[in-house]
């Protein structure tokens, strides 16, 4: 009965989801309904578990959120972002045009931009390059999915993607984890997305199709309340704010544009390999700081570190190309509490689920899983993944029920613990983009497209490249270990 219960919540969540409910009202719903068919006590289980895992979520990964979205909505208003985007127009033009914009969606997701905020700028340039080539608007969504949702958000080592440092409490790692195979995994989803969509380029002119589609404003997709509650539950950035605070009159040159994208990059690095490493965190080990260790904090206070200085960076050289600077930074701060909020809910629902006595039953399944720990830690991540439509919240759910087991496993096994990392956080970027997934709807809601037009592309570019990434990081990470 207790397995049954599980398998309820999930379609609870699962199939009001689809039919636009709230997930801060169906997370905490489909739990209470788990708890209730396994016979646990309700209360208890929200109040304590639930709501002790989404706060636990939330007291960890906030300034993450807080900042990361407080950074894209600075590069937005600034007009940073929209300078990258013409510098690529410009230098690879119609003619290179599907590389343009996966490049230009790559370079500023790489450097911290949210990804939402980098939708509502790439789409457009986007549409633009392929009108004026005369490519079908159906391709776009995964033209720009291939630049901003693949590589740069699980692959590309030291990415302060999200998604990039859910893992590190848990294995003690930082952003540069297993650096090597990132850049292998990077450059399969790379190459096997673009051409896919070069070969889909081809075969739409040889078949005489043309751009067809004039699309949608990405205004009336960023009012769409379907689009919003997709959205905050695979993103770190709230659609509704993109429409606050103050636009740039004058864009800024290319190397003040880019320079704090590289900021980010550079400080992450220096702080997660240079400077955090040397410093005497002994004092962590105090119940005062809760007892734990440098390894369980300095990736993600690398990451903080990296986006306060690129913040600061980028408000002094664009001061004068700011002028509401407190309207843009509390559009941006307001545009990370939804989302978090809607992955915590998300959390604490895993928590009641790997709470339940029959959660053992399933815990010892995908552990069971052959092919070792690597496979079996994929194959849960990608499930939870495409349950929730969430790669941060499938792979939270994953890593706060199993976790533990896996680092013992590790341990046990001579693991580098960098490689589960890896593993983990392509593992949540591949069944994600399911139907039902917040950055899927929101892509072609701003294209103005359709599943039944664009979602095959997507799924080639963000589902089967990632899971060949995936497959041959798990075959070298086992026959070489991590590097």
């Amino acid at each position: 009965m207790g397995l049954l219960g599980i398998l309820l919540g999930l379609a609870v969540l699962l199939g009001l989801s689809f039919r636009g409910w709230s997930v801060l009202i169906l997370a905490p719903l489909a739990a209470l309904v788990a708890a209730l068919a396994s016979g646990e006590p309700l209360l208890a289980h929200w109040t304590q578990t639930f709501m002790s895992a989404a706060g636990g979520f939330v007291a960890q990964f906030f300034p993450l959120f807080l900042l990361g979205a407080i950074f894209g909505k600075l590069m937005d208003d600034s007009g940073s972002v929209n300078t990258i985007a013409a510098f690529m127009t410009e230098k690879l033009g119609t003619k290179r045009a599907m590389l343009a914009v996966v490049l230009a969606g790559a370079m500023v997701t790489y450097g911290g931009v949210s990804l939402f905020v980098a939708f509502f700028v790439i789409v457009p340039m986007a549409q633009g390059l392929f009108r004026a080539a005369n490519i079908p608007n159906r391709l776009a969504p995964a033209a720009v999915a291939l630049g901003t949702s693949t590589f740069t958000m699980s692959a590309m080592p030291g990415t302060p993607a999200v998604q990039n440092a859910i893992p590190m409490p848990f294995f003690g790692t930082t952003p540069f984890a297993a650096p090597g195979l990132g850049i292998i995994a990077s450059v399969i989803m790379f190459a096997f997305g673009m051409w896919w969509l070069l070969r889909a380029e081809k075969a739409a002119r040889l078949a005489g199709e043309g751009f067809g589609d004039e699309g949608r404003s990405v205004d009336s997709a960023a009012e769409d309340p379907v689009v919003r509650e997709r959205a905050t539950t695979s993103g770190a950035f709230d659609p509704a704010e993109i429409k606050h605070g103050c636009d740039s009159p004058q864009s800024p040159s290319l190397l003040v544009a880019t320079l704090p994208l590289g900021v980010v990059v550079v400080v992450n690095l220096v702080m997660s390999m240079l400077v955090l490493p040397r410093l005497d965190m002994s004092f962590l080990a105090d119940p005062q700081w809760g007892g734990i260790s440098l390894a369980s904090v300095s990736g993600l206070w690398s990451v903080i570190v990296a986006l306060v200085v690129a913040i600061l960076v980028l408000v002094a050289l664009n001061r004068g190309r700011l002028p509401e600077l407190r309207a843009t930074v509390d559009a941006g701060a307001n545009a990370s509490v939804l989302p978090i909020v809607s992955v915590a809910s998300l959390v604490g629902f895993g928590a009641v689920v790997a709470a339940l006595p029959a959660f053992v039953t399933v815990a010892e399944w995908v552990l069971s899983i052959g092919g070792g720990p690597l496979v079996s830690l994929a194959v849960s991540t990608n499930v939870l993944a495409a349950l929730t439509g969430s790669a941060s919240g499938g792979m939270t759910i994953a890593l706060e029920a199993l976790g533990p087991i896996y680092l013992q496993i590790a341990a046990d096994q001579g693991i580098d613990p960098a490689l589960l990392h890896r593993v983990a956080v392509i593992g949540s970027g591949t069944l994600d983009s399911l139907p039902h997934n917040g950055a899927v709807i929101t892509l072609l809601a701003l294209c103005g497209s359709t599943h039944r037009k664009s979602y095959l592309d997507i799924v080639m570019c963000c589902v089967v490249g990632a899971l060949i990434a995936l497959a041959a990081v798990i075959v070298l990470g086992g026959m070489f270990g991590s590097f």
